[in-house]
């Protein structure tokens, strides 16, 4: 098939390299515009047009896709079929209509549930057992079209959001080959989306990892899951800002309010929660290296009864 890739970060990546693999001409790539990236805010191209450019295929970067000139250009490039995965933006009528086959969309959730922005994270920070890749023919809605296929993982128990990440980029590449067969081959069922199972996560943001020590220990152990590696949890010590990596739940109760540092020796750090309590197995202090709770404690000192608070 003649494809038109859209797609911007590393999520993208592995779609576009089985296109390429299994002999589809890609004919161009869309990605989202070049951003000041890093402390030194130079300039980076997307991740997907890293890999264009390496793979010598055309790639074009509208600010607005909508755009009437660049609705035309993707027009007069005729494609039998335009792949989108977490390209950023929302296509219009005009642009979906232009392909023989559509525009299908690589969604990293199993829809009707999860549409939006941040399924992979929510997942994880929701305590799902499963998630998984949708394919689905686009339709003017956010994540409305209908599901061409699916397929599911299980999650680790010790699952992160930049596990699950990886897990459902490789799955997306190698779905989308079978949903494009389908199409060509007419052999393709599409299934209408359940609208009464819709549940919508916007855009994961820095403040979603303060931490509130007042929930429950496996909420707040789902959380750090879930925002690892970003943008990670987070809360206040010393009036420095103290990341957490990973811990334990644990079921002991402890006297105390919430946050306090309840229980410590040479290799542990146990803080009380709302609901149990939350074993610190991981740390990274504002300016330092992430390390084990048993290295951080060689060069500080943390006392019992030490209050670890929200930064905000």
């Amino acid at each position: 098939m003649r494809i038109v890739f859209m797609g911007t970060p590393d999520f993208s990546v592995p779609a576009l390299e089985a296109l390429v693999k299994a002999g589809h001409d890609v004919i161009a790539v869309v990605t989202q515009p070049d951003k000041p990236k890093g402390r030194g805010k130079e300039v980076s191209m997307t991740p997907v047009k890293e890999k264009a450019v390496s793979l010598g295929i055309p790639v074009y970067q509208p600010v607005k896709a909508r755009n009437p000139e660049f609705v035309s250009l993707l027009s007069e490039l005729n494609p039998d079929a335009m792949v989108v995965a977490a390209f950023g933006q929302i296509l219009p009528k005009s642009i979906l209509d232009i392909p023989k086959y559509g525009c299908i969309n690589i969604h990293a959730s199993l829809l009707p549930k999860y549409r939006g922005a941040s399924p992979i994270q929510h997942a994880v920070i929701d305590g799902e057992k499963e998630s998984g890749i949708t394919t689905m023919m686009m339709a003017e809605g956010l994540d409305t079209g209908d599901i061409l296929d699916q397929e599911l993982v299980t999650l680790d128990e010790q699952e992160t959001g930049g596990s699950l990440h990886d897990k459902l980029s490789e799955i997306g590449g190698r779905l989308i080959l079978t949903t494009l067969k389908k199409l060509e081959e007419g052999t393709a069922v599409r299934t209408p989306q359940d609208e009464s199972k819709t549940c919508y996560v916007g855009m994961i943001k820095k403040t979603m990892g303060d931490i509130d020590w007042s929930m429950e220990a496996a909420v707040i152990e789902r959380l750090i899951r879930g925002l690892n590696p970003w943008p990670s949890a987070y809360t206040s010590w010393n009036g420095k800002v103290l990341k957490i990596w990973a811990a334990e739940v644990l079921s002991k109760e402890y006297e105390g309010i919430c946050g306090q540092v309840v229980e410590t020796d040479k290799n542990s750090l146990i803080v009380k929660t709302g609901k149990g309590s939350l074993k610190l197995t991981e740390l990274q202090l504002q300016g330092k290296k992430r390390m084990d709770t048993a290295s951080f404690l060689r060069g500080y000192q943390v006392t019992a009864g030490t209050v670890l608070k929200r930064s905000v």
